[in-house]
C-alpha cells in the first residue's frame, strides 16, 4: 500500500475516531498490527487559536510511527496554516469531509461540506499547497440518498493534489445506521486513478479481507470493529495470508487490557485513565461470560486500582473456566 511517498506494510489501518484513538489506543493498535494509524480529529481553528486542548491531541511517541493525522474546519485558509503547522509531527494528514456529528456540521465542517464539492476542492487545494506530507482525504457517500456525490468530490479531491480517497459509503443522514453499501467503493475504486481506501461494517477479520476481496479497494480502515479487539488487526493479517483465525484466551486478552491500562496511566495519570478504562472495559468483556456483571460492577467503582482488581478477578475466573475445559 503506497500513498505519496508513505509505505505501508499492510492494508489494515486504524480510522480516526474522536475520544477513542488518543496516544494510548493509537500504541496498543499499532502493536497489534494496524499498518497506520490516526489521531483523533483535530479541529484547524483550534490550531489557529492555540487552543491546548487541541494541541494536546497531536501528542505521540515513536512507537506509533507512521502517524497520519487528521483535520477538520471548513475555511480553506486555516486548514492550509493547520497542515503547514502540524507537517513535523505526522507522516500523513487526512481531511475529514465526512463526520455526521451535528456540532462538527453547524461549523460548517465534516460532512456539511458535501454539500459544496466547490469548497471541498478549495480546501484540498490550500492543503496541498502547505504541506509535503502524503494527503487523503474522508468523505461519505452524500449528503442523503437523493445526493450521492463521492464520485465527484474524489474526483475533485485528486485533481486538487489528493494522494488518495478514504470512503465510508453511508450518507450523513444515515449517520451509523443500516448498511454501508460496498458496491460504491467498488465503483470508485474503477473510477479514480489514485488509492482507494474503504471503511463502513468492518466488525472482523472475515469482513476486512472480503471488502478487499470484493471491492477490489487498496486498503481498508478499521473503526468501531476495533473497539476491544484489537487482535482484528492480526486476524485480518493472517486471514489474508491463508492462516486460520484464532480467538485470543482469556490470559491473552487480560495482558492486552492491562497493557492498555498501563498505557493510560503512563500517559494521562490514574483519574483519567479511570474515565477512559470504563468505556474500553465494557468493550473489552463485549460478549464474554459474565461480562454484564462485570461492566455494572465496574461502574460502581471510582478508584482505578480497584477497578484493575476486579479486572484480575474477571480474566482469572475466565482463565480458570478456559483451563477446566
Amino acid at each position: 500500500m503506497i500513498l505519496g511517498n508513505l509505505h505501508l506494510k499492510s492494508p489494515f489501518i486504524l480510522a480516526p475516531m474522536a475520544g477513542i484513538t488518543d496516544l494510548p489506543y493509537r500504541r496498543l493498535m499499532k502493536n497489534a498490527g494496524a499498518s497506520l494509524v490516526f489521531t483523533e480529529m483535530i479541529s484547524a481553528n483550534g490550531l489557529d487559536r492555540n487552543a491546548a486542548r487541541t494541541r494536546e491531541l497531536l501528542r505521540s511517541c515513536r512507537e506509533e510511527e507512521p502517524l497520519g493525522i487528521q483535520l477538520f474546519g471548513s475555511e480553506p485558509e486555516v486548514l492550509g496554516r493547520a497542515a503547514a503547522e502540524i507537517s513535523p509531527f505526522g507522516a500523513l494528514i487526512d481531511l475529514n469531509f465526512g463526520c455526521p456529528a451535528a456540532k462538527v456540521i453547524r461549523s460548517g465542517a465534516g460532512s456539511a461540506l458535501l454539500r459544496d464539492p466547490g469548497r471541498i476542492g478549495r480546501i484540498t487545494a490550500a492543503v496541498r499547497k502547505a504541506t509535503p506530507l502524503p494527503l487523503t482525504v474522508k468523505i461519505r457517500a452524500g449528503w442523503d440518498a437523493a445526493s450521492i456525490n463521492c464520485f465527484e468530490i474524489a474526483a475533485i479531491a485528486a485533481n486538487e493534489g489528493a494522494d488518495g480517497v478514504v470512503l465510508h459509503p453511508r450518507t450523513r443522514s444515515q449517520g451509523f445506521s443500516g448498511h454501508a453499501d460496498w458496491s460504491l467503493i467498488r465503483q470508485l475504486k474503477n473510477t479514480l486513478s489514485i488509492p482507494v481506501i474503504g471503511s463502513g461494517d468492518l466488525f472482523s477479520a472475515a469482513d476486512a479481507v472480503r471488502m478487499l476481496e470484493e471491492t477490489g479497494c487498496d486498503a481498508v480502515m478499521i473503526a468501531r470493529g476495533g473497539l476491544g479487539n484489537p487482535w482484528l488487526f492480526e486476524q485480518a493479517g493472517g486471514l489474508l495470508s491463508g492462516r486460520p483465525v484464532i480467538p485470543p484466551e482469556p490470559a491473552i486478552r487480560h495482558l492486552v487490557v492491562r497493557r492498555h491500562y498501563q498505557l493510560q496511566v503512563e500517559t494521562f495519570g490514574p483519574g483519567q485513565a479511570l474515565k477512559q478504562m470504563r468505556k474500553h472495559l465494557g468493550w473489552y468483556s463485549r460478549g464474554m461470560r459474565g461480562g454484564a456483571e462485570f461492566r455494572a460492577r465496574i461502574n460502581r467503582l471510582d478508584d482505578i486500582d480497584t477497578v484493575m482488581a476486579a479486572v484480575d478477578r474477571f480474566y482469572g475466573d475466565l482463565n480458570q473456566q478456559e483451563m477446566a475445559k
